[in-house]
């Protein structure tokens, strides 16, 4: 029930970003999820969120922002609310923190609607006969192992696994780059515990591609508290839902989802909750359910949320619990290899792990599927001759599977692309392939129309002339 006339509470304990603020009567706790401000000696105010209730009146809560400075005895106002925050034309091209409030040093937002970040209820699903009567709308991406291998399809989620500088951002930042462009469609970025370094160049780099005006974006970096790490994915799908009820595709970037679950993980632990045998929190699955089930088509909302969501893979351990939590969600699995980095093959897909649902022939049709099925069959055969010719050499080979080795180092590099966001790095001009493009090119390789062409001459190429 909600508090209707909040009384001032005490903070009588502060543990990092753990406060426990006691209230005179039972009756004035506030709910959990509900705010609470207070402020420092200096004057600052401190946001609060409810995490539990404990005996003697007592609300314990989770931080938004730093401590220091808090005192005990401070008073604490609850404002009977969750968070909540605003919604509109006001915050494209603008940078907010998980409270809804500027961070870009570019003035306050202009008057709009306001919502919480967190939903009790969810709008009806579309149901399994609306959804049999969609049509999947493939979304060309210009990136070639993407359109061929991982078909990007509106209203899916997508993950882009990989451990330390695999290059998970900069392929976010070019998707981003293609997709808003070629479908002048609607996009929010959600930086969630990741560094304020890559949040400046995001900003700078969609300016530069003057793409800044369709674009909101939400910010909760590594530096902050648990409470904001963990607030700021929620923040940027409450964004992206109230672009989805204006009848418009939106998609939804997360750098990283990981540290969503691992802020998840922090809290639980600051509350001294027991964690589950794998050490991570025991409601892991229900956070991670809690942010992925807000991702879909809902009847009375016209448009779609499509997401491509950054996972931070700890230690290359594919089989961590928290990876495998969010593995469960996704449409497309994109699984980015250190071993292909070190080749230089990017962008460092692997395509023998990675995996898609949206390769299907009844969404990509039936040209697309043979060419797809052939090329991993190749890449297939090349991995496992590979092993061979590094023990005897290629000298050794038949003369069929020697060909077949050749045409799987072909496929391999033609499937690098030079990236726009990159080329201050590579010092090559970025390349925006079709798919029509790169089925010819691998229909060309594929059917022996190149084998007389060097390998050299398939890496780090667009279009193949």
């Amino acid at each position: 029930m909600e508090n209707k006339n909040p009384a001032i509470g005490k903070v009588i304990s502060v543990q990092g970003p753990v406060v426990d603020v006691q209230f005179a009567q039972a009756a004035d706790v506030p709910n959990i999820s509900d705010v609470i401000h207070t402020y420092t000696v200096g004057k600052e105010k401190i946001i609060l969120e409810v995490a539990e209730h404990l005996t003697g009146n007592i609300a314990r809560c989770i931080s938004i922002d730093s401590t220091i400075d808090l005192q005990r005895n401070a008073p604490a106002h609850p404002t009977g609310k969750p968070i909540q925050i605003p919604i509109g034309q006001s915050l494209y091209g603008r940078i907010v923190n998980v409270s809804g409030v500027p961070i870009d040093n570019l003035g306050p937002l202009g008057p709009g609607e306001v919502r919480p970040i967190r939903r009790d209820q969810l709008g009806s699903r579309v149901g399994k006969k609306e959804l049999a009567q969609q049509s999947f709308e493939v979304m060309p991406t210009g990136v070639k192992i993407i359109d061929l291998l991982f078909p990007f399809v509106k209203g899916t989620k997508t993950g882009v696994l990989g451990g330390a500088a695999l290059g998970k951002t900069i392929l976010t930042l070019e998707m981003i780059q293609h997709i808003v462009k070629a479908y002048e469609g609607r996009c929010v970025f959600a930086g969630v515990g990741e560094r304020i370094r890559e949040g400046n160049e995001l900003f700078y780099e969609l300016q530069k591609h003057e793409i800044l005006d369709k674009v909101k974006m939400v910010f909760g970096q590594m530096n902050e508290p648990p409470g904001a790490r963990f607030g700021a994915a929620m923040t940027g799908i409450t964004l992206a839902e109230s672009i989805q009820r204006e009848n418009r595709d939106v998609l939804l970037f997360v750098d990283n989802i990981f540290r969503f679950i691992q802020a998840g993980a922090e809290i639980s632990t600051l509350l001294g909750r027991v964690p589950s045998e794998t050490g991570y929190q025991p409601t892991l699955i229900a956070e991670a359910s809690e942010f992925h089930e807000r991702i879909r088509s809902v009847q009375e909302a016209g448009g779609s949320i499509t997401s491509m969501e950054a996972v931070y893979v700890p230690a290359d351990d594919l089989t961590d619990p928290a990876v495998v939590a969010i593995f469960s969600f996704l449409d497309n699995v994109l699984i980015l290899s250190r071993e292909r980095i070190q080749l230089g093959l990017y962008p460092a897909i692997d395509p023998l792990t990675s995996s898609s649902a949206n390769l299907d022939q009844d969404i990509v049709g039936e040209r697309h599927f043979k060419v797809a099925q052939e090329v991993i069959r190749v890449l297939q055969k090349h991995d496992e001759l590979k092993r061979i010719v590094m023990v005897i050499g290629i000298d050794e080979l038949s003369a069929s599977d020697r060909i077949i080795y050749e045409r799987g180092r072909k496929i391999q590099n033609f499937l690098t692309q030079p990236f726009f966001v990159a080329e201050a790095y590579t010092g090559k001009k970025g390349e925006f392939v079709t798919t029509e493009q790169t089925l010819e090119g691998c229909e060309k390789i594929i059917a022996g129309r190149v084998d007389r062409v060097p390998a050299e001459e398939f890496y780090m190429v667009g279009a193949l002339s």
